[in-house]
């Protein structure tokens, strides 16, 4: 059985390689190399899989996921300037494909055991384009 949460948080960014000129980051990334950044509402759906309990009728305890999807991502992500604010992206490009791989690896800890996974994580940067990651 799968189960997905969802969250939503508000960030900017700019797509830049550190060492690459201005015109070189431009030619790659387009107005996302602005260096002034630029914002997104984020949507994230994280997928978990698992067997349901026979007793409480569920996966996971939904508040319990909740907790965790504020903590360590809304609460370290929502309102910030991803470049400056959240490591790693003070050292790699925060493209929506790598803010996704950042995500699961904070998440991927908490739900990893025999009884829950992570299966998948969404991230919606616009309303026509997501990203999905489901681990490597």
């Amino acid at each position: 059985m799968l189960i997905t949460r969802r969250v939503e948080f508000s960030a900017s960014h700019r797509c830049a390689v550190p060492g690459w000129s201005e015109e070189k980051n431009r030619s790659v990334f387009g107005p996302d190399a602005n260096p002034f950044g630029h914002g997104h509402n984020y949507v994230l759906e994280v997928t978990l899989g698992g067997k349901v309990d026979p007793i409480t009728g569920m996966i996971v305890d939904l508040k319990d996921v909740k907790t965790i999807l504020n903590r360590e991502v809304v609460d370290q992500m929502d309102h910030r300037y991803l470049n400056a604010e959240v490591p790693p992206f003070d050292t790699i490009v925060p493209t929506a494909e790598n803010i996704a791989r950042e995500i699961w690896r904070r998440l991927h800890p908490h739900f990893n055991s025999d009884d829950v996974q992570l299966r998948q994580v969404r991230l919606y940067e616009t309303e026509s384009l997501y990203v999905e990651y489901s681990g490597e």
